[in-house]
């Protein structure tokens, strides 16, 4: 017979930023041995999320069973000292029993300034904008959130309406710092391959050209018509046909050993689902988005999807949004071919839940592209703060 077992309950706050979810934890509630990277950690937050679940529910735990909202965040005083705070995300699967903690969420990341002003870890003015500086521990990346602030409270509600969030918030605009990966980044350079559009070899599928970029989180750009698709799909018409949903993978994970980040597609695909995205671009088209709104084609410069933790995202991931906007800026993408070719510092895309508008600040030197910053605005709320309860021996 099993051993009766007590529970704990460790300080939490769920929080939604931009169109995802997450739980939200100081570092420094944490018991200590999740204080740092590794199994305990991991395991408290499959736990806390509930994770794994064969039922795909995610009933026993915090998690909302999809990969916009099988979240954590761990936020605690900055190492560095141009920011103010440390910023870890970690996306938790849901069938199995798998913490990535290899790319960033930045959905999420309009919440991060907003937790650490109400837990005390920022100061922040009794009115007007905080300017919080926060460094993104796992890309190695810096990002300002510009965080608005009325009497001595962030100002969650608002009329800022964002496609994809059922209710209007306050608007929260994020600079994406650098956004492109150097050398001493995971990857090595924004092009890994020091090339515009690869020609990827995927078993099944045949030769398939892809903008291989490491911008906001390692991504993947794609023509729909590689993967059989026109650009305009929901969730509905992807997420139910495995044969599609294999067919995607398979060109994810050889372009993940393409960009050199796994030795096999398999490892790709066992050990880091969550980076690189997988993305798929198509020119402007008109078709009725997930809450039932006509999207017109003259409303975009292009169409997006985009791949997460292995179904189609409902809406745009935020780090999926600034390599848009990167590969956009940067004539010789795929992004930009679709796009008519050259440059484009600002654009406005369609996604399922409809359009977002993104921009990138680039600039060439001598043949080489460089992106100073990536912009876009989100909002954040509190959802709720109290504890989370997970068995005893979690918490050691």
């Amino acid at each position: 017979m099993t051993k009766p077992s007590s529970q704990v309950g460790i300080r939490a706050t769920y929080m939604r930023g931009g169109t995802s979810k997450g739980i939200f934890f100081s570092l420094a509630d944490l018991p200590a041995a999740a204080q740092e990277p590794g199994a305990a950690r991991d395991a408290l937050m499959l736990r806390v999320t509930g994770s794994p679940d064969p039922y795909e529910k995610h009933i026993d735990g915090m998690g909302g069973a999809t990969s916009s909202t099988s979240k954590v965040v761990i936020v605690g005083p900055s190492t560095r000292a141009d920011c103010d705070i440390d910023y870890l995300f970690g996306a938790v699967a849901i069938e199995s029993p798998v913490v990535d903690w290899s790319g960033n969420c930045g959905n999420l990341s309009a919440a991060v300034g907003p937790f650490a002003i109400e837990r005390g870890l920022v100061k922040a003015p009794v009115d007007g904008i905080a300017t919080v500086n926060i460094w993104q521990a796992n890309i190695q990346k810096k990002i300002v959130a510009h965080v608005p602030v009325k009497d001595g409270q962030v100002q969650e509600t608002g009329d800022f309406e964002l496609d994809g969030v059922a209710f209007p918030a306050a608007e929260i605009k994020l600079e994406f710092l650098e956004p492109g990966a150097d050398e001493a980044g995971e990857g090595g350079a924004m092009f890994p391959s020091g090339r515009m559009i690869d020609v990827i070899d995927v078993p099944g599928v045949g030769a398939a050209e892809a903008t291989l970029i490491n911008a906001g989180n390692p991504t993947i750009f794609v023509d729909a018509a590689t993967l059989g698709l026109t650009g305009s799909e929901l969730q509905p018409a992807v997420n139910g046909d495995r044969e599609l949903l294999a067919r995607c993978e398979a060109v994810r994970a050889n372009a993940t050993v393409a960009m050199g980040l796994a030795k096999t597609a398999a490892e790709a695909t066992e050990k880091r689902p969550h980076t690189p995205k997988l993305a798929f671009v198509a020119p402007p088209a008109a078709y009725t988005s997930s809450s039932g709104k006509a999207v017109r084609a003259e409303d975009m410069n292009l169409c997006a999807r985009i791949f997460s933790m292995g179904k189609l995202h409902h809406a745009m991931t935020g780090t999926g949004a600034v390599a848009i906007a990167v590969a956009a800026a940067i004539p010789g993408t795929l992004v930009a071919r679709v796009l008519g070719g050259g440059r484009h510092d600002e654009i406005r895309f369609g996604h399922p839940s409809g359009t977002l508008t993104v921009g990138a600040q680039a600039s060439e030197v001598d043949g080489t592209w460089t992106v100073n910053k990536a912009l876009m605005s989100r909002s954040a709320r509190r959802l709720m703060d109290g504890q989370v309860f997970v068995p005893s021996d979690l918490s050691k």
